[in-house]
Order: C-alpha cells, then sequence, then structure tokens
C-alpha cells in the first residue's frame, strides 16, 4: 500500500522517539484533505490511536495508519525523506498524482 524508504523510515523513528513515541508501537498517521494550491494536500501525523475507519500497513518496520476515505489516494504511494540545503522533510512519491504544487505538498488527480 504505502512504501517506507530506508531515509523516511530512519527520521521518522528518531522524530517520533524526540515526540514521546513509541515507533514499535505507534504510528505514522498519513492521508489527505482538501486545500492546497493543487487541490488536495497531505497530512502527517504521529498518532498512537487507531479509529474505526482506520486501516493499519506496515513497510520496512514502520506502522502506517490511513483513514480509509484517503487509501484510494494514497496507493502505492513511498513516504520519503529529504534533507539537504532546501530539504522539505517528509516528502510524499505519489504516482497517481497528475499534478503537484512546486512545494510538493498539494496535488492533484
Amino acid at each position: 500500500m504505502i512504501k517506507v524508504s530506508d531515509t523516511a523510515k530512519q527520521k521518522a523513528i528518531q522524530l517520533m522517539t524526540e515526540d514521546g513515541f513509541n515507533p514499535e508501537t505507534d504510528y505514522i498517521r498519513v492521508g489527505v484533505k482538501s486545500g492546497g494550491c493543487s487541490g488536495l494536500e497531505y497530512v502527517l501525523k504521529f498518532d498512537n490511536k487507531k479509529e474505526e475507519n482506520d486501516q493499519i500497513f506496515e513497510d520496512n518496520g514502520i506502522k502506517v495508519i490511513i483513514e480509509k476515505k484517503s487509501i484510494l489516494y494514497l496507493a502505492g504511494t513511498t513516504l520519503e525523506f529529504s534533507g539537504g540545503l532546501n530539504g522539505k522533510g517528509f516528502v510524499f512519491n505519489n504516482p497517481n498524482a497528475s499534478r503537484t504544487c512546486g512545494c510538493g505538498e498539494s496535488f492533484s488527480l
């Protein structure tokens, strides 16, 4: 469903630990909401609760939780982490996106 790159895994473990989450039992919650300059906007946060409409996926040792309404938008997406001089942080490499904005935080289908 969603892939997690090695760099995203390492950064997620670091940030989750710093924020008081346990990377072995807690989740990265990803989703999609209306907004952004391309129409849909990615959402990412750490969470330790599973809601009724959530689906859990695991890749590369990281548990990812997605609300069911966002699954179709995110199928096949790879979560990556971009650092460096103009590092963006977590980046969604989404093969379903027909158009993305310049900052990579929003997309359209």
